[in-house]
């Protein structure tokens, strides 16, 4: 009778047990309890704590500023009581012809970046990946990677070195009797020149993720497809474009969620040279037209704008990356 009331007891003794550690999963795998991983996982979440802090004091708590877009902000008085305007401040940026201005420039910019610089990254990570030599591969990481270290002052006056009034093309140009052009103060190629720019300080730090999802590609499929008698452009073709396919829609989707971000440095050392028409964009206009003038709600406003269609820009090219098959930034 014990024996039998004991085996009897045991599936729910198991049960129990189970339960008290976690649920069992739809593949029968047993899902531990939240305590049982806190517990398991508390070292790695105290080194986290550091980060955590940092983030909440210098991303999240700054978000209860955007509380004086809504307001007619007095920084003499402070928030709690400045007069509040509503919608006001967005009526007003909405009505004012240099904000749909700089967005039309903001947008432009954005698409030639994504057309022109996009793409360059990835080309040089598969131009490296080829290089056999790895002392050669190496000198030529450190060159390309070199420019993301200058300031861009240095970038913009090297440039300006380059292709300015005074600078080295002009000068061959006037030497060989041909009208000189200065590329740096013509604004219908200011977004030539801006990406141009972008390209040569950043393009080669941006190879860094590219280069590393191309040393995790498995070397038996090159090994394979060489055997089967697959030519170089052919497993480039099946192999390595497939095997970076996921950093490169991860990496396009962060790209278009900061569409509306093109800089800000850049181009406010280069308004005065092209005019603002052309080199105004919501970041210059918030600066210029709100925390210069000191009118900070309506610069706020322009920027809380730029922050929402940012944050829909990353939605959707999330869910257009799910609609292909990949992860995006977080799995479906």
């Amino acid at each position: 009778m014990s024996t039998a009331r004991s085996e009897r007891g045991t599936p729910d003794t198991a049960g129990g047990a189970a339960g008290r550690k976690g649920r069992t999963g739809k593949n029968g795998a047993v899902r531990l309890n939240w305590r049982v991983r806190l517990r398991r996982d508390r070292t790695l979440l105290l080194m986290t704590v550091p980060a955590v802090v940092l983030l909440l004091i210098f991303n999240y708590a700054p978000l209860f500023g955007l509380v004086t877009a809504f307001q007619y902000y007095d920084p003499l008085v402070g928030v709690r009581d400045s007069e509040w305007a509503g919608l006001a401040q967005f009526q007003q940026l909405f009505h004012d012809p240099l904000f749909w201005g700089a967005l039309k420039n903001t947008l432009w910019l954005s698409l030639v970046q994504l057309v022109l610089f996009f793409p360059v990254p990835i080309a040089l990570a598969l131009l490296l990946n080829t290089v056999l030599s790895e002392r050669l591969r190496n000198f030529i990481q450190s060159v390309v990677y070199l420019p993301h270290f200058f300031s861009w002052v240095l970038a913009i006056t090297i440039f300006q070195q380059m292709l300015g009034g005074a600078g080295i093309l002009n000068h061959f140009l006037r030497q060989n009797d041909i009208a000189p052009w200065d590329i740096t103060t013509n604004p219908h190629t200011f977004a030539l020149l801006v990406t141009s720019q972008a390209i040569w300080k950043e393009a080669g730090w941006g190879i860094i993720v590219f280069l590393a999802a191309l040393a995790a590609i498995n070397t038996d499929l090159y090994e394979a497809a060489a055997v089967d008698g697959a030519g170089r452009w052919r497993r480039m073709w099946h192999i390595t474009l497939p095997g970076l396919r996921g950093v490169i829609v991860l990496m396009l989707v962060l790209r278009l969620g900061n569409a509306l971000t093109v800089g800000f440095e850049q181009f406010l050392i280069q308004r005065e040279a092209v005019g603002h028409e052309s080199a105004d964009v919501l970041d210059t206009f918030s600066f210029y037209y709100g925390i210069a003038t000191g009118n900070y709600s309506f610069g706020a406003a322009a920027g809380l704008f730029k922050s929402v269609i940012s944050l829909l820009l990353i939605w959707g090219a999330n869910k257009l990356a799910h609609a292909f098959g990949e992860d995006g930034l977080y799995r479906k």
